[in-house]
């Protein structure tokens, strides 16, 4: 991805170059790059299709338009047309033909990578056939051995790498020198983007650890949230006003949803929503239930766009939540998915988010088994944020927006 990254951003500000001037070029570039980038056209997904990267490829230009004009007031005398028509015309005949090109010349040439597992089959297969799947074959799991120091030594001089999927047979590597080992924590968490329970299971004392150094926000993460939050409140406020009328009208009062839930260290806390169901009790064993049986004509419209998430920007004022974070779920649905999901408190080591991994990464949970897949996301996330990592999905969230994709 990072080189397909790079390959765009040379050939838009190569164009540049040649037709505009550099500086011009510059803005132009970057402000393309990182809405190609918002716009997932890098994900292997998106570039197994051209018309997908075409389509991404016209969004992302747009995208990057508006944020090339956020600067017009200091550069009213040097953007034209001709840059904005120049641009576009370049981006969507170029840009999806080069990255669809270069990513099938990758694939060609990246080496298959063969793993002697020392684990047993049965227990850990599924995971690493999803791996060898998520990697397009680039990693093979070839053989598992249940091993002895004499087989790893006589075995492993014929594969690239071994592979330790269970630390009960971590004992055996300290009797024999292994040059290509590999953990499976690490190779599960860069491939899938997720820390499948299954595998936090068999690495329980590493996890434990990694946990524990997990630290509370950092002043850079709270400034990010209360800028965001400033912007998205100004943005936001004439749309949930003319919401907030609509839903009176509709079905009266309150406009605004107040709810009790789960915050930071399980600590409960008041989240705010524009309300897009009519008045009525939710069942606390399917809470879903009623988003498809009583829901506002304007709710359907609001929640589809996340308008109705827009006050909880007040909550991350507050300080009660975060822009990017684990979603804070109901006290009562809480208690019971902690009983049900191993390690589903982790999730809560920092704040609950307006939006998150888990709601990029997976679909809309109804079942234990979506949640616990969706708690694997939200672990990830927890173990791996930063600073970066949340700039990302809150360019991301706005593309999940327009392709309504994600968790409701």
């Amino acid at each position: 991805m990072n080189g397909l990254i790079l390959v765009d951003f040379l050939a838009v500000f190569t164009f540049n170059l040649l037709f505009f001037n550099w500086y011009l070029g510059l803005l132009f570039t970057a402000s393309l790059t990182l809405s190609f980038f918002a716009f997932r056209l890098y994900d292997t997904e998106s570039l197994q299709s051209y018309n997908e990267q075409l389509i991404r490829t016209i969004a992302g230009t747009m995208a990057g338009f508006i944020i090339v004009l956020m600067f017009y007031p200091l550069l009213e005398n040097e953007i034209n047309r001709h840059h904005l028509f120049g641009n576009f015309l370049f981006s969507v005949t170029g840009v999806p033909v080069l990255n669809v090109l270069v990513h099938r010349l990758i694939k060609e040439k990246l080496p298959v990578k063969r793993y002697l597992v020392l684990g047993r089959r049965e227990e850990i297969e599924p995971v690493l056939k999803e791996i060898e799947e998520k990697s397009l074959g680039r990693y093979r799991f070839v053989e598992y051995i249940n091993p002895s120091a004499e087989t790893v030594k006589a075995k492993q001089k014929l594969y690239d790498a071994v592979l330790l999927a269970d630390p009960r047979f971590e004992h055996i590597l300290e009797k024999v020198h292994v040059e290509n080992l590999e953990y499976l924590p690490n190779l599960v968490e860069k491939t899938l983007k997720r820390i499948p329970l299954v595998v936090m299971e068999k690495f329980r004392e590493y996890y434990e650890v990694a946990f524990s150094n997990v630290k509370d926000d950092s002043p850079a993460k709270r400034i990010l949230d209360v800028a965001v939050s400033l912007v998205a409140l100004t943005v936001f406020s004439p749309i949930m006003l003319i919401v907030a009328i609509i839903i009176y009208l509709e079905d009266g009062l309150p406009v605004v949803f107040k709810q009790e839930r789960v915050g930071k260290d399980e600590k409960p806390f008041i989240i705010y929503k524009l309300r897009s169901l009519r008045k009525g009790e939710i069942d606390p064993n399917n809470p879903n239930k009623a988003i498809d049986e009583r829901p506002l004509k304007v709710g359907k419209i609001i929640r589809k766009l996340r308008i109705d998430e827009s006050p909880q920007f007040l909550n991350v004022l507050k300080g009660d939540m975060s822009v990017v974070g684990p979603r804070p779920e109901m006290v009562e649905f809480h208690n019971m998915m902690k009983e049900q999901i191993p390690f589903y408190c982790k999730r809560l080591i920092v704040k609950p988010g307006i939006t998150g991994w888990a709601q990029l990464c997976y679909k809309h949970t109804s079942t234990l088994e979506d949640y616990r897949v969706k708690t694997e996301y939200d672990l990830w996330y927890v173990k791996n944020r930063n600073i970066f990592l949340d700039l990302r999905i809150i360019l991301q969230t706005l593309e999940a927006v327009l392709w309504r994709r994600g968790a409701k």
